[in-house]
């Protein structure tokens, strides 16, 4: 008689089942499979419809009397209590799914009684408010029964800057456990925010959008607080007069990620600080001042685990050969007299696992072709190379784009590993 996996062993391999298809698949092997894979599936909301028919009989008739839901009883209940599942959800996503066609007065009427309902079940561990303030306005849900043993534990908050002060100030009599903090600057900035950062315990990530000085000026008190516990920072577009020399403060950086046209003032402000934890390092959309980030990379590239970014300066690649000698994922372009650069990272870089190249043309700019490409892979890259990956929207694989010297190459590298090639129709980065 075949054995039956017990229910506590499937929910430790199903949590790694990232891949949504996978998880739909274990739904359809038995109950007891099904029972554990929902769990995992419905940590998030999964389909809007099923939320409402998981509401109290309560709130089902102030919906139908306020002629939103045509029944206050369902043919066939939901087989499982979806709602004690969730553990994140999005203010957003459900004002956009519930009634899309609907007015704000009965989206809010909706919207109420489901946040009444996991107030009194569930404990949340994200929550995003990327959405109206009026909503947030009209749905007073931290007084409702339960808010505060709901909210406690929440580790993951976004949220934008314009919020009312009322709701961050009842916000941070509750939460004090936020590890994760998002915040989307709109205009003007909340006092209560502020305070809401200040009384965090271990805020370890903090993402940053739309960045402007008169934001920040109101807020860096908060933030330095946190200057020994932060270790991730992600800052989206800033306005050109942003200055950076707060980041200098989070000396215990391991990840920084930002992203705007205007890298100059970055770098410039950052280029003879030393971060010791940094291990990831992340610039997308163009790239920084050469100058600047190699004396960057010389101060900060040992310890450089990953490098991804927008990177179009020889210079730059022969800083990154001479300076990040521990990296794993790489990130850049190489022009198509450039091969020897890339022979000198791979000679340096012998940890390295990972590269992610532009292949193509663009105006004047020729990049380094595919098939010269994969034979200084086959015959240059360290031990533990494996994945490679072409950012192009126009290769096309024919065969001469693997010449039989380089496969051959290849299959004769000690110890032999498969070589995993992608394709990113998309453009760089």
């Amino acid at each position: 008689m075949p054995q039956q996996l017990p229910v506590d062993c499937l929910n430790e391999i199903f949590k790694y089942l990232k891949n949504k298809v996978d998880l739909h698949s274990c739904l359809l092997v038995n109950h007891l499979w099904c029972e554990a894979s929902v769990r995992i599936l419905w940590t998030s909301i999964q389909n809007y419809n099923t939320l409402v028919a998981c509401l109290p009989n309560e709130s089902k008739k102030i919906l139908f009397k306020n002629q939103i839901i045509i029944s206050t009883s369902i043919s066939k209940p939901p087989s499982f209590n979806y709602v004690a599942f969730i553990k994140s959800f999005s203010l957003n996503k459900i004002v956009e799914n519930i009634l899309p066609q609907s007015f704000n007065i009965k989206k809010v009427l909706v919207v109420q009684e489901i946040f009444k309902m996991f107030m009194n079940q569930i404990s949340l561990k994200t929550l995003d408010l990327y959405s109206n303030s009026y909503y947030i306005q009209n749905i007073p849900f931290l007084t409702y029964p339960g808010a505060t043993e709901c909210l406690r534990n929440l580790s993951e908050l976004n949220c934008s800057s314009n919020i009312c002060s009322e709701f961050f100030y009842q916000l941070s009599q509750i939460c004090h456990h936020i590890q994760s903090l998002g915040i989307t600057f709109e205009g003007v900035i909340s006092n209560g925010l502020s305070n809401l950062i200040s009384v965090q315990q271990n805020l370890k990530n903090l993402t940053m959008c739309n960045i402007d000085n008169r934001f920040l000026t109101n807020i860096m008190p908060s933030l330095m607080k946190h200057s020994n516990t932060l270790i991730k920072l992600n800052l989206y577009d800033w306005h050109y007069y942003t200055q950076f020399s707060f980041v200098a403060k989070f000396i215990n950086l391991q990840e920084l990620v930002i992203s705007s046209y205007n890298y100059a003032e970055f770098f410039k402000n950052l280029q003879h600080i030393t971060f010791p934890q940094l291990q990831i390092l992340k610039f997308e959309k163009c790239c920084p001042n050469h100058e600047y980030l190699t004396k960057f990379l010389e101060n900060n590239g040992t310890n450089l685990k990953e490098l991804l970014g927008y990177i179009e300066h020889n210079s730059i690649n022969l800083a990154i050969a001479k300076f990040c000698p521990n990296l794993k994922s790489l990130s850049t372009i190489f022009k198509v007299d450039e091969i020897e650069t890339l022979k000198m990272i791979f000679n340096s870089c012998q940890q390295l696992e990972s590269l992610r190249v532009w292949c193509g043309h663009r105006g004047d700019f020729k990049s380094l072709h595919e098939s010269d490409l994969f034979e200084v892979v086959a015959k240059y890259s360290p031990k533990k190379f494996y994945e490679l990956r072409i950012c192009s929207k126009y290769t096309i694989f024919q065969e001469e784009l693997f010449p039989e010297s380089t496969l051959i190459s290849w299959a004769n590298r000690i110890p032999q590993r498969s070589l995993l090639i992608i394709i990113d129709d998309e453009y760089f980065p």
